[in-house]
């Protein structure tokens, strides 16, 4: 037998299918995931404009949609846009990596802890100009090489600040958060 990452699979309203594992030992709540053994058995498997729905029903049962996973949308390189419900609170590290077709996401306020690297290689990423790199108000990465003595003053409204956003930054001095 086969074991896959995914619990559930669902096919949204849209006919797009996605993959969920239980987010909770009750399970009750639900992460997206990718299909497969790990994340690397397929890629592309989220393709175009992907909506994550706040909830999904399966066997009858409705069940919340409140993180994405690990690698999640990983190598997905024909995914164009993600719209994520205010249901998720959490993005997983590397869970949009080098999904290079990715130019839009809207992160909503309901979010409250990104993984480190979770937009790395994307097309939004790859097109920001090197610095503090944020979407919406989520401070996600110090991109480029970083000047000697650095210092950093993070924007006034800043909601959080992804993992390893200030990753090999061996030229930072200090970080003023408001």
């Amino acid at each position: 037998t086969k074991a896959f990452a995914h619990d559930i699979e669902v096919a949204n309203s849209d006919g797009v299918t996605i993959y969920y594992k239980w987010a909770n030992d009750a399970k009750t709540e639900l992460a997206v995931t990718f299909r497969g053994q790990n994340s690397y058995s397929y890629s592309d498997e989220y393709t175009g404009d992907v909506v994550i729905p706040e909830s999904v029903v399966y066997n009858e049962i409705p069940y919340s949609v409140t993180s994405i996973g690990n690698n999640a949308f990983y190598y997905c390189s024909g995914l164009t846009s993600v719209t994520i419900p205010n249901s998720v609170t959490t993005i997983g590290e590397f869970a949009f990596e080098d999904c290079s077709g990715l130019n839009s996401i809207t992160i909503p306020n309901s979010v409250i802890s990104i993984g480190s690297d979770a937009f790395a290689g994307t097309a939004m990423y790859n097109n920001q100009p090197e610095g503090l790199l944020y979407i919406d108000k989520f401070l996600i990465k110090y991109k480029g090489d970083m000047p000697a003595n650095t210092d950093i003053t993070i924007k006034k409204g800043t909601r959080g600040i992804a993992g390893a956003a200030f990753k090999d930054c061996k030229n930072l001095t200090s970080v003023t958060i408001p």
